[in-house]
């Protein structure tokens, strides 16, 4: 994967949730998958599939499509439906290190091409099923549309690799690109699960003491070590003196 460079027209808006949930959700399958392969062998090699891995997080490489792709929230919930019909009519092809870029850009180029060809009166449903999923916007702020050669210099590849896989993508889905309400919503769903595993865990509640908690305090200037006890019905303070060190 070449050098990312900067490209023109990306827009202001700070990447949503969504980003980090999807992010998040391929980056832990993709780790997972590279510490099978790691033990096993037979793994699938494909056109997506990197000489090295990109030096760019998947995270990041999110939000740089998000940023300058133009894309609405919903097309990346579009492009993670395509990723898992891909892999399941691939099961050789696992999501890893290796190819998780190349899938993520060809993935999303599909689906925004997808919904920019639906005719504005069959968004109606899918409208419905966005607003159910955190409100998301349908439409990106601007109805711009780019060709296969913008969508290359945002993934960091070739116009050339980026038509190979496109058409690879395609033919791996079986153009099985429309998808129900019911459907799209699962997918949100899904998603939106993911935040569960973002959470923090709450911290533990701290323990009741106990009836006799002791704690020893050390003397730094001599040897003389200061117990403490600590009881539920009182606080005593005892000293032990020990001999001191020969000069």
């Amino acid at each position: 994967m070449a050098e990312l460079a900067v490209v023109g027209g990306g827009g202001a808006m700070p990447p949503p949730k969504l980003i980090s949930y999807l992010s998040s959700l391929l980056q832990r399958v993709a780790d997972s998958n590279d510490l099978a392969a790691a033990e096993e062998e037979g793994e699938g090699v494909s056109v997506f599939h990197g000489v090295r891995r990109p030096g760019i997080s998947v995270r990041s490489y999110l939000e740089r499509i998000f940023k300058y792709a133009n894309c609405s929230p919903a097309c990346f919930v579009v492009a993670y439906v395509y990723l898992d019909r891909f892999t399941h009519r691939h099961r050789s092809i696992l999501i890893n290190s290796f190819n998780v870029h190349r899938l993520l850009i060809t993935s999303v180029m599909v689906a925004a091409k997808f919904m920019d060809d639906i005719k504005s009166e069959a968004l109606f449903w899918l409208g419905n099923e966005v607003m159910a999923c955190r409100e998301m916007p349908l439409k990106p702020a601007k109805n711009v549309y780019y060709n296969n050669a913008y969508y290359a210099k945002v993934g960091g590849i070739s116009t050339r690799e980026m038509n190979l896989l496109e058409v690879d993508f395609l033919f791996g889905l079986g153009f099985h690109l429309n998808l129900t309400p019911a459907t799209f919503h699962s997918y949100c769903a899904h998603l939106h699960a993911e935040t569960l595993l973002l959470r923090p865990s709450p911290p533990p509640p701290p323990s009741p003491l106990n009836d006799d908690l002791i704690i020893s305090i050390p003397n730094t200037y001599n040897t003389t070590t200061t117990t403490t006890t600590i009881s539920s019905s009182s606080l005593a303070i005892q000293k032990q003196q020990h001999p001191q060190l020969a000069v």
